[in-house]
């Protein structure tokens, strides 16, 4: 039986384009023999897995998504869309390598020794916090060696999202990423952060301190708005990793409104 809950099902065009930019930097989409990307809890469309694969086969051409659904309905209303893409006519490939399955956590894969990524995006929010662990673990045993989960949330246009990078030895990163245009404060996130961090936004906890900290840098770097609001994040994650945040990534990826920081900066207390 598949394991897991289901989901409002909500879904929307160019949702997930955040996520999906960071999932094709992955190092393991390029060095995968077996390229096969999971899309656990696509919903009640089949959109964002078409969109996942025509992203991700810019970088990796043989990439293959699984759309994984535990409603049987939903896997297939989702067919019934591949059928229509099939026959050609669609802004998506006819021959995209997408197919759906039913199944939750336990991630079934047919003819695969594993997914090189899982992405489980607004899978958990409605979980309680104690049911994080048991998910990623169930979702991590599914990956092939190298490979990684990514689960996260994001608003319902997709302007606020925030990820967690997970792999075989456990959470490695947190990654915030925020239309900049517009942004009054970064921590407009907190309402979109990861399950297992979400009811951790409290003084003493590093996810605190970080919103606080980023929110105080992006107010003291507002001069810099004049530049535009690229220059201003720029400066603004450059102003974390001066104080001695585990900041990751380049200026190529805060250009984009990402900030991504070592697991260790965010560990909740127990």
């Amino acid at each position: 039986m598949p394991i897991g809950e289901i989901t409002r099902g909500t879904t929307n065009t160019n949702r997930l384009r955040r996520v999906d930019r960071y999932l094709a930097t992955l190092p393991i989409l390029l060095t995968a023999t077996d390229p096969v990307v999971v899309d656990l809890g696509f919903g009640a469309s089949a959109v964002t897995a078409l969109e996942l694969h025509h992203r991700l086969a810019k970088a990796r051409p043989d990439v293959e998504v699984v759309g994984v659904e535990i409603s049987p309905e939903r896997v297939l209303a989702a067919q019934r869309q591949l059928a229509e893409v099939r026959e050609g006519g669609t802004v998506f490939a006819a021959d995209a390598r997408v197919s759906f399955t039913v199944g939750g956590f336990e991630t079934p894969l047919t003819g695969h020794c594993g997914a090189a990524i899982i992405r489980a995006f607004n899978v958990l929010r409605q979980y309680d916090e104690s049911d994080v662990a048991g998910a990623w673990a169930l979702m991590v045993g599914r990956l092939q060696p190298g490979g990684v989960l990514v689960e996260g949330t994001c608003d319902e246009i997709g302007r606020v999202s925030s990820w967690v990078t997970v792999d075989a030895v456990g959470p490695r990163s947190l990654t915030i990423s925020l239309r900049l245009s517009g942004l009054e404060r970064p921590s407009i996130v907190a309402e979109r952060l990861p399950k297992v961090l979400i009811h951790r936004n409290v003084e003493s906890e590093g996810i605190h301190r970080l919103l606080v900290e980023l929110d105080r840098a992006w107010q003291y770097n507002a001069p810099l708005s004049v530049y535009g609001p690229r220059q201003r994040w720029v400066a603004s994650v450059r102003s974390l990793a001066a104080a001695g945040w585990p900041v990751l990534g380049t200026v190529t990826r805060w250009k984009l409104g990402e900030l991504t920081v070592a697991w260790s900066a965010v560990t909740p207390l127990t």
